[in-house]
């Protein structure tokens, strides 16, 4: 064959330098190549975030932030009669995982409790400033421990964070295992991902009575309430569980200051259809008779529920309207202003859904979910244990205060219950029940023992997410598979049943964000032209062709050139100088710029794309394969950046660079996958080709594949779980995928293929029985090992006498001696 001859080279076109080359038939016979192959971009994020960052980042951030903002909020007790007498909490940290032992405390490992049935817990040490006495002697007394806290193994305060396999090894633990879980009483828990609705954020939706509504609820650190604004016999009200009856909405705005209504008109807006919503709402104020801020403060103060001690109504009203009404709005020294905003806008967004139903949010929809980590979970429970304790303190401080004839209490006398923190946190993620009766929540199944079935299916529960929803519940609607889901949730991996489409996945390169902190956001926001809130007038909130800017939920101000904000703040996320996780969407429909940084959001990492050009190129990826690169340095050269499901409806995302797709101008994209494979999530990516199967086949898969009995961990012969199934003989599969290299599973194999001759046995058909192969039996085919777990109590006798476990002695005859032994 003559050798193939190169083509002349063809002429580039102005401005394309990468124009593709003419095609030869040697080019044509080699093997099709990706332009600039990506994946080596995979195992580099996972080197980075691994398997459950999430679940350690969220946990990270709590011992570090959270628990010192929790003690900033409730940092000084005193004594009710003589304030003098005082307990100030001046710092909280947590210690290095250890346990007391006749009054030794010594450091523990995690695998040192499995084997002893002990919680892997580190102290909650504070250091306080305290007074005794009526003398008000101060003292202060560092590096007190107030309680025991169960530790996420891999995190911060854990001994295995960021040691190397050699270390782990001599720790005893299995470098495979990612870490994400807790060991409470030798039991592995970990506590699920929970699905919830946004907080802070106004959703729009109907009731079960077909009312539109428009909600918010509510979450700071000291109060968590649901605000609801609905439309009756076209009147609109205000619902709240402080009130007997729902009071008009013009009611409302009138006690907060709005006492003219054509000030809450211009609050809305200009559109004539909105005054004729607002007229009858309008009118009932009138036929009320309510004009001033007093007459309708008088008229709130009559429909309060609980009036409190002495049964005084007065006054109730104004501070339910402002601690509880849009309880994360802020009022700063009796300006109701932002209230009064925020209720205008709500309104707005529930009269344009009335004029048009396609304006409705969707409840399914991704972007309107958080997900709940186990860092804040653990930090609700803190929290509310912290006070209980305070509490406690409290009482004694009283107490002794108001005797006439007291000794000095002392510091370490006052927190007598120093294991409400210990035992609260034990119980709470032992038997996953999470009862904390000031935020009305009762949950149940929040932990759950990590199934060490196989290796697979320990990843699979770090991967789980678990819905605030009745399982019962016949609709489809959070059943059904969201377009949003893409490439955040894994479409397979799902259970079947009751809970299917309710019980989700994570994807393979899904991240969770933890908050993020808000100051220095909100000051650049303002640096970048928004206009402030508290300059702007009720009509020029909705000036034509100025957006409104919502940061978290609270909002900031307006721009009048959104895009070129946005822009500008895209520029400096890509450049390192916020937050890789700060996601910036424009909202067209409702004229409006969302920031947040807030936690709980899935995003995922795209690469950035010039017109349709990928920004990673070649020399980036050698440079990667190299070693000279990481994941994070493609994040702060600004070529990949993370985007959540919000932002995603103003990027067009391209699967391939180079595969043009009709109707779609190259010029448009904006990002392009890094790889799509990593739609599928961790259990589903094992697959091989899952495109060639039927849907529901995928589905069976990943709810088999955990169940297939192999190695789980390098470990798994040292460990005394109660019990465990492990495979004498555990195959490599016949074909590899690429997440199977990924995840490590191809280092802990699991199942054996099994030949299978579909063939009749001596002329009858056997329908579903098995007839097998003797001598595959003999040579190990199917052979496993399964270890259980017995507890003896080893007893002490006197004159030195003890138990001790030995194996069965026999005589010569091999007959069991029975004297002296107890079964």
């Amino acid at each position: 064959m003559p050798p193939a001859t190169s083509a002349p080279d063809a002429p580039v076109a102005e401005g394309d330098a990468e124009a593709p080359p003419v095609p030869t038939y040697r080019s044509l016979a080699a093997p099709v190549s990706n332009p600039v192959d990506k994946f080596a971009l995979l195992p580099a994020f996972l080197k980075v975030r691994g398997l459950v960052k999430e679940h350690i980042d969220s946990f990270n951030y709590f011992i570090t932030k959270g628990i010192k903002n929790i003690v900033r909020a409730n940092n000084r007790i005193e004594a009710r009669s003589d304030p003098g007498i005082y307990l100030e909490y001046k710092n909280i940290y947590i210690g290095e995982p250890s346990v007391q032992v006749d009054f030794r405390v010594e450091t523990i490992t995690p695998h040192f409790c499995r084997l002893t049935d002990r919680t892997y817990s580190a102290p909650v040490i504070v250091d306080v400033e305290y007074t005794v006495g009526k003398t008000h002697t101060q003292h202060r007394k560092p590096s007190f421990t107030i309680g025991y806290m169960p530790i996420m193994l891999r995190s911060y305060a854990c001994v295995l964070n960021g040691k190397d396999e050699a270390e782990l090894a001599r720790y005893g633990e299995c470098p495979l295992d990612p870490g994400g879980y807790f060991i409470v009483k030798g039991a592995e828990k970990v506590i699920l991902i929970q699905e919830q609705l946004s907080k802070n954020r106004i959703i729009i939706d109907t009731d079960n009575k077909g009312r539109v509504i428009a909600s918010v609820t509510s979450s700071t650190h000291e109060v968590k309430s649901k605000t609801v604004i609905c439309m009756e016999k076209e009147k609109i009200y205000l619902q709240l569980n402080q009130f007997t009856k729902a009071i008009p909405i013009i009611v409302v705005m009138k006690a907060m200051g709005i006492e003219t209504d054509q000030e809450v008109v211009q609050m809305v807006g200009r559109d004539p259809r909105y005054a004729d919503l607002l007229y009858l709402s309008i009118q009932e104020c009138a036929t009320e008779r309510i004009y001033t801020q007093q007459q309708a403060l008088q008229y709130m103060d009559d429909k309060v529920t609980y009036a409190g001690a002495g049964n005084i109504k007065d006054g109730r009203s104004k501070l339910i309207l402002r601690d509880v009404f849009i309880a994360h709005v802020p009022v700063n020294n009796g300006n109701f202003q932002p209230k009064c905003i925020y209720t205008a806008v709500m309104l707005r967004r529930m009269l344009d859904a009335i004029l048009n139903s396609d304006t409705f949010d969707d409840k399914d929809y991704v972007g309107n979910k958080r997900l709940e980590l186990s860092g804040q979970l653990v930090s609700l429970l803190f929290e509310d244990l912290f006070k209980t304790m305070n509490t406690y303190a409290v009482d004694r401080m009283n107490k002794n205060s108001d005797m006439a004839r007291s000794s000095p209490l002392d510091f370490s006398q006052l927190i007598m219950q120093q294991d409400v923190i210990t035992s609260g946190l034990e119980r709470a993620i032992s038997t996953g029940n999470w009862d904390i009766k000031r935020f009305k929540m009762h949950r149940k199944g929040v932990s759950q023992v990590l199934s060490r079935l196989s290796y697979m299916a320990s990843l699979g529960y770090m991967t789980r997410i678990t819905p605030q929803f009745e399982k019962t519940r016949k609709t489809s609607g959070p059943r059904a598979l969201q377009p949003s889901q893409w490439g955040m949730l894994c479409p397979c991996d799902t259970p079947e049943g009751e809970a299917c489409g309710l019980t989700k996945n994570l994807a393979l390169m899904t991240h969770v964000t933890t908050d993020q902190e808000e100051g220095p956001l909100r000051n650049l926001c303002f640096s970048l032209g928004v206009e402030d809130l508290s300059l702007l007038s009720g009509e020029e909130i909705h000036a034509p062709g100025s957006f409104l800017v919502m940061f978290n939920g609270l909002i900031l101000g307006k721009h009048r050139q959104p895009q070129k904000f946005a822009n500008n703040m895209r520029t400096f996320r890509r450049s390192g100088k916020i937050g890789e996780f700060v996601s910036v969407f424009v909202n067209e429909k409702q004229h409006c710029i969302h920031i947040a940084s807030d936690g709980g959001r899935v995003c995922r990492p795209l690469i950035i794309a010039d017109k349709g050009r990928a920004r990673v190129k070649e020399h980036h990826m050698k440079e990667l394969r190299d070693g000279i690169r990481s994941f994070d340095d493609f994040l702060r050269d600004g070529l990949i950046e993370y985007l959540d499901v919000n932002e995603e409806n103003n990027a067009l995302i391209a699967l391939y660079e180079h595969v043009d797709q009709d109707g779609v101008q190259r010029s448009s994209i904006t990002h392009i996958e890094i790889e799509p494979m990593t739609l599928l999530g961790v259990v589903a990516g094992l697959i091989p080709y899952p495109h060639h199967n039927q849907s529901p086949r995928n589905t069976y898969q990943c709810a088999m594949g955990k169940q297939a009995m192999g190695n789980i961990a390098y470990n798994q012969l040292f460990r005394a779980d109660s019990l465990l199934y492990l495979l004498v003989y555990a195959q490599r599969p016949l074909l590899t995928t690429k997440t199977i290299e990924l995840v490590g599973y191809d280092k802990l194999g699991a199942g054996q293929n099994a030949t299978v001759a579909v063939m009749s046995y001596s002329g009858y058909d056997i329908e579903d029985a098995i007839v097998m192969n003797k001598s595959s039996l003999d040579r190990g085919f199917g052979r496993c090992i399964a270890m259980k777990k017995y507890t003896v109590t080893s007893e002490k006798y006197g004159d030195g006498i003890s138990d001790r476990i030995a194996k069965p002695q026999r005589n010569k005859d091999g007959v069991l001696i029975k004297q002296n032994m107890r079964v």
